[in-house]
């Protein structure tokens, strides 16, 4: 599953994007990827997490979802969602 989001271009400034990434392992585990930069920039930030359970990598990605969206994000992008969950 799959989220990408970005801000508003403010001014002359490019918008910022955030994108949440959750995928299943070859052994059943779960990693969270987030990674988060300014459109049209080669600099990004990347950030890997492992999960052993489902229900607590689904916890991880919401709860990261829901921090940038109070942070002025906004869903541009979903893939791979089972229900409404964005």
């Amino acid at each position: 599953m799959r989220l990408f989001m970005q801000t508003k271009a403010a001014g002359a400034e490019a918008p910022r994007y955030y994108q949440i990434s959750l995928e299943q392992d070859l052994l059943g585990g779960w990693t969270l990827f987030r990674e988060w930069g300014q459109q049209g920039n080669r600099r990004a930030s990347v950030k890997r997490e492992l999960f052993l359970e489902r229900d607590a990598a689904l916890n991880a990605f919401e709860h990261a979802r829901d921090l940038q969206i109070k942070r002025g994000f906004q869903v541009m992008f979903s893939q791979g969602f089972d229900g409404p969950h964005a």
